[in-house]
């Protein structure tokens, strides 16, 4: 990225003024030495995919515990794995009963509720953006994280600490990489499904080509 950087011109550079990644310090590194005069905002996407990951991890180390062993498809708690990673506002009433009884039957620690209710609090910060709001919803997730009284939340929460300087400029700012982060997974697919390209022209079209027909089209109204 340095490097592409350092190939544009001076005016192209300056006209820079946030540029969003995910939580990575080389990138935040050579983002800095390339334009150290634009803010950096970490990707919101990036932070909720980091608490899911921390939901996963204590549901796993739980069940091992518990059971001596990896979850089976005999395991309610991975039956049911993928409404712990829901937002909470999307769950239904009858996946709401199936989460609570999950957790009272199944989560005799509490561990994977704690964990839970901590990535539930990120969400909602995440979602805010007045300032006020902002400082309320981040002592909030901290307490959840102090509370919940477990490694892989406090790893989180220190993370979120590390990078909060770019998150609140996320936040303030309102921006995201979401339409890159599509646009990438689209070129990679395309070259999955050719299975290269030896043509980096033929390659260029055929990705302008599936954006075009799987882009939803704007009303001309």
């Amino acid at each position: 990225m340095r490097e592409w950087l350092a190939e544009q011109s001076e005016a192209f550079r300056k006209m820079i003024k946030i540029v969003v990644i995910d939580p990575s310090a080389p990138y935040a590194s050579g983002i800095r030495a390339a334009l150290p005069d634009a803010k950096i905002a970490v990707d919101k996407w990036h932070l909720v995919a980091l608490a899911n990951q921390m939901v996963t991890e204590v549901r796993q180390r739980v069940t091992r515990d518990l059971l001596g062993r990896r979850c089976t498809v005999a395991d309610p708690v991975w039956v049911n794995r993928r409404l712990l990673l829901t937002g909470a506002e999307h769950l239904s009433a009858k996946q709401w009963k199936r989460l609570s009884r999950m957790l009272d039957d199944h989560d005799p620690t509490n561990e994977i509720g704690a964990a839970w209710g901590v990535k539930e609090r990120l969400r909602m910060l995440l979602a805010e953006r007045e300032p006020a709001k902002v400082r309320r919803r981040l002592a909030d997730f901290y307490d959840a994280a102090i509370d919940a009284q477990l490694p892989e939340a406090t790893r989180l929460a220190e993370t979120i600490q590390t990078w909060w300087p770019a998150i609140l400029v996320a936040l303030t700012e309102d921006v995201s990489n979401a339409r890159t982060e599509g646009f990438n997974r689209i070129i990679k697919q395309t070259k999955r499904v050719g299975c290269g390209y030896r043509n980096m022209i033929n390659y260029q079209r055929r990705i302008l080509s599936h954006i075009a027909v799987t882009r939803p089209q704007k009303s001309a109204a």
